[in-house]
């Protein structure tokens, strides 16, 4: 079985007319600010997507693209295991953006990026432990509010999904306003050529 590849920012701009790009993040994430080109299929829906990752991938090298280059390495590692050979953008658009290249938005996109959805995840689950420790003092039990995240938190490790980022992945921060972000049929049709 292939492993995934890793591409830095300057081997991948000079190829870039050349790869078919698909990035994971969600959609909020990818509508302010994506590498230029680039097809947008939610890491969660990337199962989905497999059967039209495959034609692409007939056709020519794919780059997987996220904010920071993790949840990309995970969908890497999706596919291959899949049989689709994929490579890694090595920083995400971070590092595609600190490099110098464009970063397109569509017209009326927000100008400041939410924050990755990792960092919402930690912000978060943080925040709900405080807070159930906080809450503890004044109404003893309810210290098990941070147990409880702190089991989902070991639980999304081991079962490498998680619920959290789900939920805040539909918080109106996190999605585009209607038009700015094509839907997920019609991303598909564009990787298998229908469109």
């Amino acid at each position: 079985m292939a492993t995934p590849t890793e591409l830095t920012p300057a081997q991948a701009h000079p190829r870039l007319a050349t790869l078919t790009v698909v990035d994971v993040r969600t959609p909020g994430e990818y509508a302010a600010g994506h590498v230029p080109g680039a097809l947008n299929i939610p890491l969660d829906q990337l199962e989905r997507a497999l059967p039209a990752l495959r034609t692409a991938a007939a056709r020519g090298d794919l780059l997987v693209v996220c904010a920071s280059g993790n949840r990309s390495g995970r969908a890497c590692e999706d596919l291959v295991a899949a049989g689709i050979p994929a490579a890694t953008l090595v920083g995400g658009t971070s590092a595609w953006a600190a490099a110098g290249h464009e970063v397109r938005r569509p017209e009326g996109a927000p100008a400041r990026a939410p924050w990755a959805m990792d960092r919402q995840v930690r912000f978060a689950a943080g925040g709900l432990v405080v807070a159930g420790l906080l809450a503890d003092r004044a109404r003893p039990g309810l210290r098990w509010l941070s147990a409880g995240v702190g089991a989902g938190l070991v639980l999304s490790a081991v079962t490498n999904t998680c619920a959290m980022g789900n939920l805040l992945a539909r918080l109106p921060h996190n999605r585009p306003r209607p038009g700015q972000v094509p839907d997920l049929d019609t991303t598909l049709a564009a990787l298998t050529g229908a469109h």
